[in-house]
């Protein structure tokens, strides 16, 4: 048998060759140097890429048990695993159930604000890891992941979509399927900013449609649907929708944020 080394590169001056390995490393620690890792929200340099300061850390509020069976709204107090909130015992959302990793306040806003409109990526792989770790449950289910699409003038203005960013990370977290495509935006609708609850629900109606490519691919399957920020739900509803008249058996949510408001 035939063992085969690792390719080596010269180093400078004495004819010697250095592991390419041993490069790599001297690289990054160049790199490091030159251009140092720094917080994903406040700047301080910290020890590695994709990470957060102990300060900002200890700031975000990472949401978990006890909450809503359904739409994922935390509670104060444990109600029992299939407690619903005011709001879903009132209408069931049209997704099935929906999860998200931090509480979007002052402490998350700027974390969430760089990464979708100030080119802030370098955070996507550890967004992914959070993801994979809120969404455990939902990600046991899933068959195929898909993002909320942006329409293409938005995407050419900005150059991706953070949802997509998101679903991708994800998928290698996980190892479920990401079909990036799986969903289009049939048209171009204003953002939904400082819109209320029902403009929300009004301006994104009929906005989604799957992809004619993708209908075979999703006949009977469990979808899990990607998006940034969760705040009335009228965009993940309106993608869920589209996913089940596609023939899609079942839709989960999972986000990033989600915006707390009280409910009853």
């Amino acid at each position: 048998m035939v063992v085969m080394s690792a390719p080596e590169a010269p180093s400078a001056g004495s004819g010697r060759r250095l592991p390419v390995g041993v490069l790599a490393a001297l690289g990054g620690r160049i790199l490091d140097v030159v251009l140092p890792a720094r917080c994903l929200r406040c700047g301080v340099t910290v020890d590695r890429l994709g990470a957060l300061c102990a300060g900002c850390w200890a700031g975000m509020a990472f949401l978990g048990q006890p909450l809503c069976a359904c739409c994922g709204y935390p509670f104060e107090f444990d109600l029992g695993p299939d407690t619903l909130c005011g709001s879903c015992t009132r209408a069931h959302p049209a997704y099935d159930r929906a999860r998200a990793v931090l509480r979007y306040d002052d402490a998350s806003k700027d974390l969430v604000l760089a990464f979708k409109h100030a080119d802030r990526t370098d955070g996507v792989p550890a967004y992914g890891a959070w993801l994979a770790r809120a969404g455990a449950e939902l990600l046991a289910d899933a068959e195929l992941i898909a993002p909320v699409p942006l329409h293409w003038t938005r995407l050419f203005v900005r150059r991706y979509n953070q949802s997509a960013l998101l679903a991708l990370a994800l998928g290698r977290a996980s190892g479920v399927r990401v079909v990036p495509d799986l969903l289009r935006r049939r048209r171009r609708t204003p953002s939904q900013g400082r819109f209320s609850a029902a403009a929300r629900e009004r301006n994104v109606a009929g906005a989604f449609a799957v992809d004619e490519r993708r209908r075979s691919e999703i006949a009977g399957r469990r979808v899990l649907l990607v998006d940034d920020v969760l705040t009335t739900g009228a965009t993940v509803e309106a993608c869920a929708r589209a996913l089940r008249r596609g023939g899609a058996a079942a839709v989960d949510v999972l986000t990033l944020a989600r915006v707390v408001r009280p409910t009853s």
